[in-house]
């Protein structure tokens, strides 16, 4: 089979055959593979797929570019290009690789997802919606995740000792054994201490429970929560501890806390990555522009 042989079909669907035979893609990959492929196919002039150059890929990406895809997207569809033109070279169905040299596009960093003041509201609403133990418990959860940015894992281990005391604050022992003092407001306090009054005891962990650990898991946690999410009408897919943690954090910023600030209460270690968060602030005032300036 000769390289003039091979029209743009032939030489996608090879490719895409020796990724299922030699590789084991997946249906899903493949289809990808094929989307990107031809989106390539169908910027090119008719038939040139195969002996395109590194100018017409270069040119492709631009285009990209312009037509608003994300880095990701277009990161991701050089990649099934460098693959392909990879395959040709090897197959000696052309001379050359013209991807080879090109750089792929990079993706900037992944924006955690964050759920609005107003979604956030509505969870805490259904969770102070009864008055049972569990009910309680399921309160002091989420009000203690949104009032502090603790990591799960720091929250299901807290001591009860930690809310014990009068002090607006609890001491958290975080990553590597590092202790920092978190502050907590008074809503939150007695929405915890509603919960201890029927906690059953004894048992030193604020949440215990009967597993081996003797307090409540990551995964109850998260469970618990994805039942909230659903209680409130909400998508449990986007409610987890982690996301209460990144609007702890993007909600104080866009109320005015400075970066140093957030970075201490969640117990980074180095302020580059709290910065994400600025991230997540210039994407939504970028959406505000483009909505309400006059000239967007």
């Amino acid at each position: 089979m000769t390289k003039d042989s091979q029209g743009p079909a032939d030489a996608i669907g090879l490719f895409l055959e020796m990724m299922v035979v030699e590789r084991g893609a997946s249906r899903n990959t493949v289809e990808a593979y094929r989307r990107d492929l031809a989106d390539l196919a169908g910027y090119l002039a008719p038939g040139s797929l195969q002996e395109a150059s590194s100018d017409d890929i270069r040119r492709w990406l631009g285009a990209l570019r312009r037509r608003g895809a994300s880095a990701g997207t277009a990161a991701r569809r050089m990649s099934a290009t460098r693959q392909f033109y990879r395959f040709l070279a090897s197959e000696e169905l052309r001379g050359d690789d013209p991807a080879a040299r090109l750089e792929s596009p990079r993706s900037g960093p992944a924006l955690p997802r964050v759920l609005s003041q107003d979604q956030v509201s509505r969870l805490l609403e259904t969770a102070h919606s009864g008055d049972r133990p569990e009910d309680l418990r399921r309160a002091a959860l989420v009000e203690l995740l949104y009032a502090t940015g603790l990591r799960v894992s720091e929250l299901v281990s807290l001591p009860a000792s930690a809310i014990e005391r009068d002090a607006p604050f609890i001491i958290v022992r975080g990553k590597g054994g590092r202790e920092r003092l978190v502050p907590i407001g008074e809503r939150a306090l007695r929405t915890v201490r509603a919960w201890l009054a029927v906690r059953p005891g004894p048992s030193p962990w604020l949440f215990p429970s009967r597993g081996a650990s003797g307090h409540l898991t990551r995964q109850s946690a998260g469970r618990i929560l994805k039942q909230l999410a659903m209680d409130s009408c909400l998508d449990p897919a986007a409610v987890s501890p982690h996301v209460l943690r990144h609007a702890f954090a993007s909600h104080l910023l866009d109320n005015g806390a400075d970066l140093r600030s957030v970075q201490t209460m969640l117990g980074h270690a180095d302020i580059s990555t709290t910065q994400i968060y600025t991230h997540v602030l210039e994407e939504r005032l970028k959406s505000a522009l483009a909505r309400h300036h006059p000239l967007s």
